[in-house]
């Protein structure tokens, strides 16, 4: 799962704009101020105009025109035409009445939907090979891959007036107005507003094609960063993992840490060695010939590598003492800083939100970074938090270790091994397309009915992936969702199904939010964290989906408990990346290298102060380590208010007693204000008040 695609940001900007109709009850927005070069004769013709239509039209009309003459004046730039051209194109455009309003607004909302599931469609093909397991990755398979053919759709719309239109007639909306305002509002009008927002930037193709291509740099660098773990050798010379294991950071080496629980023998040393594994990782001091080669093998601890025994399955007990091998050089750092440069190439185009961390926070999650530090804050200083870590160190009858912030003893199912869900797995599912004919019976369990259950599914297209999966859903009501997840030779395995559920989540929010909405421009949910929270519930029933027993009274507490632990992990490395990414605005100019010490005593400071009360250890980098923090643009931040999202989502499916309804009535609201979204669905705004307080009565269950 891609926690973010630059092309699919600038497709749901594109699905956002906004018109005022005359009967609508909006409040408009005040005009935006002209630029202060604006041009004498644009300030006499935007004062003739208004005069002129309003006479022409009604006095009624005169807050739309003159909010709109200013709207375009804003954006006109000197190559748009003259003081002819601008008069001109004001009385030809300016709809005057409702039904010019409503048939403007029916036509873009079609003809948007068509462009976006269309280019929507060729970003997919194009990313085809660099996404999927079918064979060699090739140089100009990566140029593919990083192309957005929706680079210049915003030139192209200013350019040929069509963006001048929309802001002649229909109001742009500020978040706070959108935050008091919302909830009075229509369906008609939210659409419009996501009709709207499209235009508020005029940001140039080939900025756009930049943040397309360090994306795409970033995210292909990420989805080769394997690790062989047979050819990982202890002090003694040891191989703790089995042959031919290739394990992906960071998902796939903190799902090995958590499926070690279960292995009585070697479970602590194999973590422990993960850990190693990571922090190599983190501080860049991995060496450059153990990233995804099975051809040496290397000593974690002491970071020595040697020539491979010749075959994977090959016993070797060789002591790890080999020559001091070249590091990594920092490229996971300078790729990094490729996403910021080319991202920061947007802000003199977003005088409302002039840096990544304000467009993600105001614009994509349309809630503050000031809030949702709080809201982070509320969880990781709760006294909950020590009260289940001493719960933690008495099943496993020792202190915690870091790697503990994966601790997976409350699922129900961690009394599985790996191998034998593994083996479920694999005999189910050899194959992607017989999970892909298995999703009805799936949607079933989760209480769809088989007619909601079988549209659904043939909406949906299952893929292998190369990394380790991810959902892309369709962008107009003709396409079909894909679902990405990894399927080795053997068939899939656990982690590639517990990855499947949880994409299988996003596919179906994706297809209900498109296929069965009321306007397509309110396609989706209000940010990702929504959809993440609402792909968390499938994924939370997994074990069910497998047919292993439902959980009772105490099994639905210890997953609220694991609920609280994910969340208490993903709460830090969400402040990591935040951090991360005001140090890289504060000093622009860095190396890659000056990033990764950066970001290294950036991930100490936040584990010193959250953590090591916790885990009795200081100076940890491990969370540093996610992936997202690399190819995901600000991202992660998603990850907790998605967990916090998820529990409220499941206490209202709980009261309903049905997750298949449920999902589907909140999953059709859209793309509205998620305060607004969560009182529709829940009763409440978005918070971590309600985990909190179901963490609570867990402990009081189970103690």
């Amino acid at each position: 799962m891609r926690a973010f695609i630059t092309f699919l940001f600038m497709l749901s900007v594109l699905l956002c704009d906004t018109l005022f109709a005359q009967e609508n009850t909006m409040t408009p927005s005040a005009p935006t101020a002209a630029s202060a070069a604006t041009p004498q004769w644009m300030k006499e013709s935007v004062s003739k105009l208004e005069n002129e239509l309003a006479s022409k039209y009604s006095e009624q009309q005169r807050a739309r025109l003159s909010r709109g003459l200013h709207q375009v004046a804003e954006f006109w730039r000197t190559g748009d035409g003259d003081a002819a051209t601008f008069d001109n194109f004001i009385r030809t455009n300016f709809a005057g009445d409702q039904s010019a309003v409503d048939t403007m607004f029916n036509r873009f909302e079609h003809l948007l939907e068509q462009l976006n599931g269309h280019m929507q469609e060729i970003d997919r093909e194009f990313r085809q090979q660099a996404d999927l397991d079918a064979g060699p990755v090739l140089p100009y398979d990566e140029i593919f891959g990083g192309y957005d053919p929706s680079a210049h759709v915003l030139d192209d719309f200013f350019a040929n007036k069509l963006a001048f239109i929309v802001l002649l007639n229909f109001p742009l909306t500020t978040l706070d107005e959108r935050l008091a305002e919302g909830p009075k509002w229509n369906r008609r009008q939210w659409a419009e507003v996501r009709l709207a927002e499209m235009f508020s930037k005029r940001i140039p193709g080939e900025v756009n094609l930049a943040i397309a291509k360090a994306g795409g740099d970033a995210d292909q660098y990420i989805s080769q960063y394997n690790i062989w773990m047979y050819h990982l050798l202890d002090s003694q010379g040891r191989r703790l993992f089995p042959p031919k294991m290739r394990l992906l950071s960071h998902w796939n080496l903190r799902d090995e840490i958590k499926s070690d629980y279960a292995d009585g023998k070697d479970g602590i040393p194999k973590q422990r060695m993960i850990q190693q594994v990571m922090e190599r990782i983190v501080t860049q001091t991995i060496p450059q010939a153990v990233i995804n080669s099975p051809g040496v093998d290397w000593n974690p601890y002491t970071n020595s590598v040697q020539p491979a025994a010749e075959h994977d399955g090959q016993t070797a007990e060789r002591a790890g003492t080999g020559a001091t091998p070249s590091r990594e050089p920092d490229t996971r750092y300078a790729m990094l800083l490729g996403t910021f440069h080319a991202s920061k190439k947007a802000d003199p185009y977003s005088p409302t939100a002039p840096t990544l961390i304000a467009r993600r926070f105001n614009e994509d999650r349309e809630i503050p970074e000031a809030r949702v530090q709080a809201m982070l804050n509320q969880i990781l200083t709760s006294p909950l938090v020590a009260t289940v870590a001493k719960l933690i160190e008495s099943r496993l009858g020792r202190p915690l270790e870091p790697f503990d912030i994966w601790y997976n003893g409350f699922r129900p199912g961690s009394k599985y091994s790996e191998a034998e869900l593994d083996a479920m797995v694999a005999k189910k599912y050899p194959t992607p397309e017989a999970y892909q004919k298995d999703i009805p019976n799936l949607l079933m369990k989760l209480g769809f009915s088989s007619e909601r259950a079988h549209h659904v599914a043939e909406n949906i297209v299952v893929d292998p992936a190369r990394g380790s999966g991810h959902a892309m859903g369709a962008a107009m009501r003709s396409a079909k969702a894909h679902l990405r997840t990894r399927v080795e030779k053997t068939g899939m395995n656990y982690k590639g199904f517990n990855i499947a559920v949880h994409e299988m989540g996003h596919n179906v929010e994706q297809t209900f939010s498109l296929n069965d909405i009321d306007h397509t421009l309110l396609r989706g949910v209000p940010n990702t964290a929504f959809t993440e929270a609402l792909a968390f519930v499938f994924q939370g029933h997994d074990l069910e989906l497998l047919g292993l027993p439902a959980p009772d009274a105490r099994s639905e507490a210890e997953k609220t408990l694991n609920d609280f632990w994910g969340t208490y992990e993903i709460a830090g490395v969400a402040l990591v990346d935040m951090a991360v990414w005001h140090w890289m605005y504060d000093h622009p100019q860095a190396s890659p290298h000056e990033l990764n010490e950066a970001t290294v005593e950036i991930a100490k400071g936040i584990w010193n102060r959250y953590y090591a009360p916790i885990f009795n250890r200081k100076d940890v980098v491990l969370l540093g380590v996610y992936s997202h923090m690399i190819d995901s643009f600000l991202y992660l931040p998603d990850y907790p208010i998605g967990h916090m999202i998820a529990n409220q989502i499941e206490e209202q499916m709980k009261k309903a007693g049905n997750i298949g309804s449920e999902f589907e009535r909140m999953a059709k609201m859209g793309q509205v204000t998620p305060d607004l979204w969560m009182k529709n669905a829940t009763g409440r705004p978005v918070g971590p008040e309600a985990l909190l307080e179901s963490t609570q009565r867990a402990l009081t269950s189970i103690q």
